[in-house]
């Protein structure tokens, strides 16, 4: 068993005063088998009401308002869990047998969600990818994994470059991103292979060695293994999930698990700051807010990306002609 208390950090900073400020928080760590909460608490700026409920996906959910005039948002969640490892599936049941268990899932309400392939321009060049890295001869597991290992391997793990806006095409030609964009492609790559697939928001906990996704929250996969169920992926640090990883939700893509979004009326700029501090072993304290986020992005325009495939090719390009222009 592990023990670990999640410091959770959300901070908005308005350019003006905003009101009539809506929220969906999804923060609550999924409580199973394999974790326990032992305490969670959230602290909001002027402490509004939080009302809950259970979404689509099962996900539990928080919902709140702040009516009166605000410059700023803070949402403090601290909770303290025990993790314990998983089994991980023996996977010895003919790979045949496994394929058609599959595929008898295409129709079930609980499965159609997460084995519809999403449609994108780069469609063939991905089944191109699947076809020469891919056998329908191994297990769902056995491809789930080449797959998983695929994503880790050949696409680079940088900041900055891609947000939660950037397009599934940005990302293939990039080759490049973050957690979130792993987990999205690997998804795609499954689903495509006809092997359900879940995108889980959550975090990653220490222990030993550093981890990709440390300091924010972290996205992973979820492909579902016929005679198991639902075995986490995590393709950002090529290994299978167990008892490092702490669930917040699951659902088709990062819109669905996103953990905290909201609306309000005012000027659209506004910086959003997170922080994500986790520590070994159970604490029953409530600190402050003690340091600076370590995420940082500032919106000026809501409905325009600021770090799209589009905006890394435009730096390029201004690079190449400074470089040209200091040779002549």
């Amino acid at each position: 068993m592990a023990n670990y208390q999640i410091k959770h950090i959300t901070q908005y900073r308005y350019t003006s005063t905003v009101i009539d400020c809506t929220n969906q928080i999804l923060l609550y760590p999924i409580v199973d088998g394999h974790l326990e909460v032992r305490s969670h608490f959230l602290r909001i700026t002027h402490d509004p009401a939080v009302e809950t409920f259970t979404d689509y996906f099962g996900n539990h959910t928080g919902i709140f308002s702040i009516i009166k005039p605000h410059t700023s948002l803070v949402i403090e969640s601290i909770a303290e869990v025990i993790t314990k490892p998983l089994d991980f599936p023996n996977d010895q049941l003919p790979a045949a047998t496994q394929w058609e268990s599959l595929k008898d899932l295409r129709y079930h309400t609980s499965f159609i969600d997460f084995m519809k392939p999403e449609v994108f321009s780069q469609m063939d060049s991905v089944k191109s990818i699947l076809a020469d890295i891919t056998d329908p001869s191994k297990t769902p597991l056995q491809n789930a994994v080449l797959l998983s290992e695929y994503v880790y391997s050949n696409f680079s793990y940088q900041k900055g470059i891609t947000n939660v806006e950037t397009k599934t095409e940005d990302v293939l030609k990039l080759k490049a991103g973050v957690c979130q964009d792993f987990a999205h492609i690997l998804t795609i790559f499954l689903r495509l292979m006809g092997i359900p697939s879940r995108y889980v928001s959550g975090y990653i906990c220490p222990k030993g060695k550093e981890m990709r996704g440390e300091g924010a929250t972290h996205a992973w996969v979820e492909a579902y293994i016929p005679e198991y169920g639902w075995l986490g992926l995590d393709p950002t640090n090529n290994c299978l999930v167990n008892d490092q990883h702490v669930r917040l939700a699951t659902g088709r893509n990062f819109a669905d698990c996103t953990p905290v979004k909201g609306t309000y009326k005012g000027s659209g700029d506004h910086i959003l700051e997170v922080s994500v501090e986790i520590k070994n072993g159970v604490h029953r304290t409530t600190p402050e807010i003690e340091q600076k986020p370590k995420f940082s992005y500032q919106a000026k325009n809501p409905g325009e990306p600021i770090n799209t495939y589009r905006y890394y090719q435009e730096v390029q390009r201004k690079q190449q002609q400074q470089q040209q222009q200091q040779q002549q």
